[in-house]
């Protein structure tokens, strides 16, 4: 929206990215690149360090009118299937010309054949400081400047793009016909690699006793491979570690921490010396981790025995922060309750209820599966009162997800066994509701789309895409 100024005024839109995005964006390429990949080419290793620190100087100064050289790097040519084996190197040239950040993203993501998607799925922002002014000869010429018709345009233009992300610009039948056979051509591509990645985990769970390996991150098995070839690495040359990763389960994600499960995190993209200072500390971490339930225990009592657990398909998160998410909330609590008690048409006990605590930016908010998503920041007086307005819905929405997780299992299994499938997961907002209109709305067009998804690995997201790995992405409300 324009704001009115003396004159008449036009505003220019641009691509805005944040800081938080461009590093989202731009972590498959620091991966390709890192100094730390190549440990046997140090010549290439040196290229690059250079390299990122002109492409880092460039990003930051973007606004600025500096025009950075071309850079240089050396990357792995994954075209060869055993690239990090047999050492096949290629030369990438990036060139540093564009004026916006958002085409220097795009820029480099492209010139090196990585994927693109999470900077396409960004929308257009008005840029406020681009605002001009028109010259007194056209404010005399028209005299009386038309401010409706811009805000009719620029809404109209906002509107459609909604529409066309809400949409989505696709039928599933279509996008299949387009893209299923090259997704199965990246499948078998990649084969190899899911392979020797079985391989890994069998050998590192076998030989150094761990009870489980698992891959959460939005890049793709390709990246998987390289961090348990890593790890390997890090066990071999130091031993110690191997009583500290006993009788664990181990986490491949973007957080490095002990989960409230007690899992050890490792972030994908950091460094082997990063994780080496972890796993060696990890003792501190469980200190920790035998004080949650008692904290729990505590919130429980303050509040009427509610059930405080967590939230159903919620990010990992580390135990030293829950566990001061969980103090503060019971003091708030206990203020609250000393001061003057909880309304009396409350039922005695909240036993079969369920409290979610988050961080303090989290939502207040009713789940979908029937918890009480309260973040820990929250007057108790909010908390109170959203509870009292909540009660009957969030037992109506408990009792459905019991019944839909039954339904959705069910479901589950039979879109595998009709229709070929290699895997079907999906992403964790999808709540067993949407999935289970997903799974219902496969079965029932199955002799049309059975061709198309037999021998495939389906995501189950709000976006199509075809990922690099050859797994399909397809929203839970497609349409035929």
């Amino acid at each position: 929206i324009c704001r009115m100024r003396t004159f008449g005024l036009n505003c220019t839109s641009r691509r805005h990215m944040t800081a938080g995005e461009v590093a989202t964006a731009l972590r498959p390429f620091y991966f390709s690149v890192h100094p730390d990949l190549f440990g046997k080419f140090p010549i290439e290793r040196a290229t690059n360090e250079n390299s990122l620190q002109v492409l880092s100087s460039y990003i930051q100064t973007l606004q600025q009118k500096n025009r950075p050289p071309i850079a240089y790097f050396e990357i792995f040519d994954k075209r060869n299937t055993f690239f990090f084996l047999t050492g096949s190197l290629k030369p990438v040239n990036i060139k540093l010309a564009q004026r916006d950040i958002r085409n220097t993203v795009v820029s480099i993501l492209s010139t090196c054949n990585l994927p693109t998607t999470y900077v396409d799925q960004i929308a257009p922002e008005v840029d406020k400081k681009k605002i001009r002014f028109t010259g007194p000869d056209e404010i005399f010429r028209r005299k009386v400047y038309n401010f409706e018709n811009d805000l009719r345009d620029a809404m109209a233009y906002d509107m459609k793009e909604e529409i066309r992300r809400a949409k989505g610009c696709e039928n599933l039948i279509g996008w299949l016909e387009q893209n299923a056979e090259s997704s199965k051509e990246k499948l078998a591509a990649c084969e190899p690699v899911r392979e020797e990645v079985g391989r890994l985990k069998e050998v590192l769970c076998k030989d150094y006793g761990l009870l489980a390996i698992y891959w959460e991150c939005g890049w793709n098995i390709t990246h998987f491979r390289g961090c348990l070839l890593a790890l390997k690495a890090l066990i071999e040359h130091h031993a110690e570690v191997v009583g500290f990763l006993k009788d664990r389960t181990l986490v491949f994600g973007n957080d490095t921490g002990v989960s409230l499960d007690g899992h050890i995190l490792l972030n994908s993209s950091e460094v082997r010396g990063n994780w080496l200072d972890f796993i060696k500390n990890v003792g501190k971490q469980d200190i920790a981790l035998k004080t949650v339930p008692l904290f729990e225990k505590s919130l429980s009592m303050v509040l009427r025995d509610i059930q405080v657990v967590r939230r159903k398909f919620q990010p990992k998160i580390m135990v030293k922060q829950y566990e001061n998410n969980l103090r503060r909330l019971t003091t708030s609590l206990s203020d609250c309750q000393g001061k003057g008690g909880y309304p009396k048409h409350w039922p005695s006990s909240l036993s079969n209820y369920e409290l979610v605590v988050e961080t303090e930016a989290g939502p207040l908010m009713l789940s979908p599966t029937g918890q009480f998503i309260v973040p820990c920041s929250c007057p108790s007086f909010l908390i109170v009162n959203f509870i009292t307005e909540n009660l009957e819905k969030a037992h109506e929405f408990l009792e459905q997800y019991k019944g839909h997780k039954v339904i959705e299992k069910q479901l589950h299994k039979n879109c595998l066994n009709e229709l070929g499938l290699i895997a079907l997961d999906k992403d964790d907002c999808i709540t067993p509701e949407p999935m289970i209109r997903f799974c219902e709305n496969l079965l029932k067009h199955r002799d049309l789309l059975k061709e198309h998804l037999v021998g495939t690995r389906l995501t189950v997201t709000n976006y199509y895409s075809v990922m690099s790995d050859g797994q399909m992405c397809v929203p839970w409300n497609w349409k035929l």
